[in-house]
């Protein structure tokens, strides 16, 4: 097995892998986003449900955080797929803000269909990175971490689907 020999990593948390060094260094660069993205939209999400208010405020109180326990599950499963490979993951809020490329709202009123349009374009944005670091991890021979994205690709098409339906204008 080879080990990762990038003097940024300690000793102990050099973890043996087969994936050449480059290819761990790809996957665990863009995982590592995903991790800083996934935080930022559970926040986001956690935020819209805590503030929302209107005449749809249980559906959306509800439905907010169901999605933002979903979103919560995915990233320890991120964070631990980036340590199967002999990467390193984020630790502080410091290399989220770096890393995120979801944009913050930390606004103090937001009107529950500009929540629910903001976590849609959200979740598009997502639902690509995801693909995007799919394709990457595929690109690497990563089996294990291809398999991990495409649950979590479902995971966020559903919840960009269930927020897409709910935001729907009566006809």
């Amino acid at each position: 097995m080879q080990k990762l020999k990038d003097a940024r990593i300690a000793r102990d948390l050099d973890t043996p892998v087969d994936l050449p060094n480059d290819a761990t260094r790809a996957v665990s660069a863009v995982l590592n986003r995903l991790v800083a993205d996934s935080l930022v939209l559970y926040i986001k999400t956690k935020n819209f449900h805590w503030h929302v208010s209107g005449r749809h405020f249980r559906d959306y109180h509800l439905m907010f955080d169901e999605q933002a326990e979903q979103i919560f599950a995915t990233i320890d499963d991120l964070a631990e797929r980036v340590r199967k490979i002999g990467g390193t993951t984020i630790r502080s809020l410091g290399q989220v803000t770096k890393l995120a490329t979801i944009a913050e709202n930390d606004d103090a009123f937001v009107e529950p269909h500009a929540m629910m349009a903001e976590l849609i374009r959200d979740h598009r944005a997502f639902v690509t990175s995801l693909r995007g670091a799919h394709k990457i991890a595929e690109d690497n021979d990563d089996v294990a971490t291809t398999s991990l994205l495409e649950n979590i690709i479902d995971g966020a098409e559903r919840r960009l689907w269930f927020l897409f339906e709910t935001s729907r204008r009566p006809d």
